[in-house]
């Protein structure tokens, strides 16, 4: 049966009028009857068997003209988004698409192409400021988060964009895709330079940051599917970042692989629980869900008393690109409590102190003295600070915290011993031996280094205005 026969397959007799203003939904209920008292071992019966009753239960649910026919034509039109909503929370609850869509007259992001089909005024981005008619607490700590302001995240901190090391179209089918687009509307049309694009950090005609089907993948908007490690795993994998990686790689990502096919993913919002619905976190566990007296939130820097993707490790509220208004104390309890609901305070205790002493080896013992070194070749004009990433020793200074020191302190926080150490603190030394022999060679040389035309490197290096 096609899609649109399976939401309108009531459409004929007596039920054509109706459905032109209400939505049939028809469930039906089979109740078996355990026949324990049939068994083969009683006594023969006289009187026919007894058969299971069928009840049925009828569901009617008015909608809009201007929403039915919304279903009705994207039923032909697009059948897979029809298809992913009908499956969705949304559609139970009877939200439809212009409950998301319908854009209001001061709108800038109208779609002129589909008033040329309706005259009712749509919007094809959905935004977080949208979302937040229904779920505003959510889009609230969202708007609070460092997932929200990752874009200028990378505007602030990354030599790739601020020193145009790459171009327009690997921003595009590279950073942005995770980082988020600005999205530009020219004569009603989306800039095609801008869109498409869910970025977790896209800034959207509304003035709003996000795009929550980074997520919850629309038109399903998947409880289960924000709660696997599979979703965070789309941006937070690879040599910089291999968050997925070491997660599959510790025992909570050996159990899940293990039993994860068997956990309750789509339990109701703040009611999932360890040891009932799941055996060991994901990601979400740590990072948003609920668990014992804490609170579930969509705001990401919670909970965190290192910000461990910065070149050195420093405190949330001391990242200079982006301090978080938080406790790093009460953040860390937080997290603490979240671990005591599988393991015992011994143990969380024991595994915070390890990971605060990695810290510390990656700073001091790393980062810094190599820091030290070449800012000294800065100074005496050996490096150029012209632009950052076009000599080797600046492309081994990025990659010593943004590949391998990334990947030690995270290894050693998620309890990977293979990106800790193999991937991590090994390569790290390895690293800091190809930096001091090209720090000590410009040194007796003392010969500027060789400068390279990076290829494609005509990215454009204009800061957006973020605060528009």
């Amino acid at each position: 049966m096609n899609v649109k026969a399976n939401y309108f397959h009531l459409r004929k007799g007596k039920c054509m009028k109706t459905l032109k203003s209400s939505l049939f939904i028809v469930i039906v209920f089979i109740f078996v009857v355990v026949p324990g008292v049939f068994s083969a071992a009683q006594t023969e019966q006289t009187s026919p068997a007894i058969q299971p009753s069928l009840k049925e239960y009828r569901i009617v649910r008015s909608v809009s003209e201007e929403a039915h026919a919304c279903i009705e034509c994207h039923a032909e039109e697009s059948e897979g988004i029809v298809a992913d909503w009908s499956a969705s929370r949304h559609a139970h609850a009877n939200i439809t698409c212009l409950d998301c869509h319908k854009a209001g007259p001061a709108d800038s992001d109208i779609s002129k192409a589909h008033l040329k089909i309706v005259m009712t005024p749509v919007s094809a981005i959905v935004s977080p400021k949208d979302c937040s008619r229904c779920h505003p607490a959510e889009a609230a700590q969202h708007a609070q988060s460092k997932h929200a302001h990752t874009l200028e995240l990378i505007w602030k901190i990354d030599p790739w964009l601020n020193d145009g090391m790459n171009n327009n179209i690997e921003r595009q089918t590279g950073c942005h895709h995770c980082h988020g687009s600005i999205v530009k509307i020219q004569d009603g049309t989306i800039d095609a330079d801008t869109w498409p694009n869910v970025g977790v950090g896209r800034i959207n005609p509304d003035g709003s940051r996000g795009s929550c089907s980074s997520c919850h993948t629309r038109h399903k908007f998947s409880l289960a599917e924000a709660r696997k490690p599979e979703t965070c795993g789309q941006c937070h994998l690879g040599p910089d970042h291999p968050q997925a990686e070491v997660f599959a790689e510790s025992k909570h990502g050996a159990i899940y692989e293990a039993e994860g096919d068997e956990w309750n993913w789509n339990a109701a919002p703040g009611t999932w629980t360890p040891g009932v619905d799941y055996r060991t976190p994901t990601c979400s566990v740590c990072h948003m869900s609920g668990a014992k007296q804490i609170a579930g939130t969509h705001d990401v820097t919670e909970r965190l008393a290192w910000e461990t993707q910065a070149p050195l490790t420093v405190r949330p509220n001391e990242f200079a690109a982006w301090p978080a208004h938080t406790n790093w104390q009460e953040e860390r309890k937080k997290m603490e409590t979240i671990c005591l609901a599988c393991h015992s305070p011994a143990w969380t205790q024991g595994h915070f102190t390890l990971f605060d002493e990695a810290v510390v080896n990656y700073n001091d013992n790393y980062y810094k003295p190599m820091k030290r070194l070449t800012d000294e070749l800065y100074e005496k004009k050996l490096l150029s600070n012209e632009k950052n990433l076009d000599e080797r020793l600046e492309i081994d200074m990025y990659e010593l915290w943004h590949h391998e020191g990334r990947r030690a302190r995270f290894g050693a926080a998620m309890m990977a011993p293979d990106y800790a150490w193999w991937h991590g603190f090994y390569e790290l030394k390895k690293r800091c031996m190809v930096i001091e022999e090209q720090v000590e060679a410009l040194l007796q040389s003392g010969k500027p280094g060789n400068v390279f035309k990076v290829k494609s490197s005509d990215g454009n290096t204009i800061k957006p205005d973020f605060d528009r």
